[in-house]
């Protein structure tokens, strides 16, 4: 954006901004690492002790959320379960946009596709999920943290997989 369009969006472009987006997308890396990697804890330690995830088969606006889970315990919890339902995955973060809402806040949408191989039936499948994390960032003691994020599911593919 050039520098007249940042002015007048009010959101001038910094150093202090460029680090902080900077650790942000690093959060949202970490969490995809933790799901490859099978690390429930690491995938839960980028939200604040206190963070929400909303699901949502669908968009927000025309869906309902289909499930809440409060609290960095749970949602380690949560993942744990969700990780044992899959021998493998690989979560690929693609664009992501991050805007700035005030010194320690911010609001961000990252795509991200997920491949994810299952046993079903005794066939091996590939579950493919097009996901997009709507998130609200929360920088506190000078970390950034995920406070709130509305996942998601736009669309997903169940094929066979071959090894």
């Amino acid at each position: 954006m050039p520098e007249q369009e940042r002015a007048r969006a009010g959101t001038p472009e910094t150093l202090a901004t460029l680090v902080a987006r900077e650790e942000i997308r690093t959060l949202l890396a970490t969490y995809a690492r933790g799901a490859d990697r099978r690390d429930a804890v690491l995938e839960a330690s980028v939200f604040a002790e206190d963070g929400v995830v909303v699901l949502y088969d669908g968009d927000p606006s025309s869906h309902e959320p289909v499930d809440t889970i409060h609290g960095r315990e749970h949602l380690a919890e949560t993942f744990a379960g969700l990780i044992a339902q899959y021998e493998v995955t690989t979560y690929l973060n693609g664009q992501s946009t991050i805007r700035f809402t005030g010194p320690d806040t911010a609001e961000g949408e990252t795509y991200c596709v997920a491949f994810h191989v299952l046993h079903d039936g005794g066939e091996r499948v590939l579950l493919t999920m097009s996901i997009r994390y709507l998130d609200r960032f929360v920088r506190a003691e000078g970390a950034w943290a995920i406070a709130h994020r509305d996942l998601v599911f736009d669309w997903t593919d169940r094929s066979p997989s071959h090894t």
